[in-house]
């Protein structure tokens, strides 16, 4: 729950969250201001728990 609480935080200052589906893995990637391709990347690498 306080990750929820802080991803809220971080959306109202222009800020996105990707955090990995995988249960019990906190891996989580936080960025603001990056290129459409440079977000595919980066959600990418957040949601794909063999990289990480």
């Amino acid at each position: 729950m306080p990750e929820r609480v802080t991803d809220a935080l971080a959306l109202l200052t222009g800020q996105r969250t990707v955090r990995c589906p995988h249960p019990g893995c906190r891996v989580a990637v936080r960025y603001r201001h990056v290129t459409p391709d440079e977000a595919k990347r980066l959600t990418d690498l957040a949601t794909d728990h063999t990289r990480h």
